[in-house]
């Protein structure tokens, strides 16, 4: 498979390896012959499990008498891409059978918009990874959040400790996540009017 734009070959999965390399291995790795890393690895695993099973779907309308788009293979690149972009999923606890489940993605959306409540602050960066399940069943997560602050405002001091309030109570509150930790960094600072 051929795939033609540079940067989304370099589409990384959260362990580090390539979206590309784990696609070049697929048949390897079916037949014995992953390293360790791709044996143990679930980011790879589902990565993997995900491409075979449209690789089957591509086959299958590849055998089809009509004949496919021709951009049919950089369609699905791109769905795959996207899927694996919003990251893990975040169990959420719920009083009814089944699981329910936000993506990190969506979850840091709701965070940094709680970030943003506070008045002085602009969210930037918000990174959620899921470090167990709490007493109440609970996904437990650490929190990376870098902000930018006005500098025409009333001072950083005091800001950090109200984003924090904000945000835990949204983690909570909004999605169902108990923060476990929450690291903030101001990496920025903005006028009015500037972003």
């Amino acid at each position: 498979m051929a795939v033609t734009d540079t940067e989304q070959e370099d589409y990384l999965l959260p362990c580090g390896r390539g979206l590309e390399r784990v696609w070049e291995r697929l048949d390897t790795v079916q037949n014995g012959g992953g390293d360790a890393h791709e044996a143990s690895c679930v980011h790879c695993r589902t990565a993997r499990d995900s491409l075979l099973g449209l690789r089957t779907a591509t086959q299958e309308l590849i055998d089809e008498p009509d004949p496919p788009p021709s951009d049919l293979v950089e369609r699905i690149m791109s769905a795959v891409r996207a899927e694996l972009r919003r990251g893990q999923a975040l169990g959420l606890p719920t009083p009814h059978a089944g699981v329910v489940a936000v993506s990190e993605q969506a979850a840091a959306v709701v965070l940094r918009f709680a970030a943003d409540s506070v008045p002085g602050v602009r969210a930037r960066r918000c990174r959620i990874s899921n470090v167990g399940i709490g007493p109440e069943g609970e996904t437990v997560v650490h929190i990376s959040m870098t902000i930018a602050v006005h500098v025409n405002g009333d001072g950083v001091q005091g800001l950090v400790p109200k984003v924090r309030e904000r945000v835990t109570a949204a983690a909570s509150a909004r999605t169902g996540l108990l923060v476990g930790r929450l690291d903030i960094a101001i990496v920025d600072v903005y006028q009015e009017g500037g972003r």
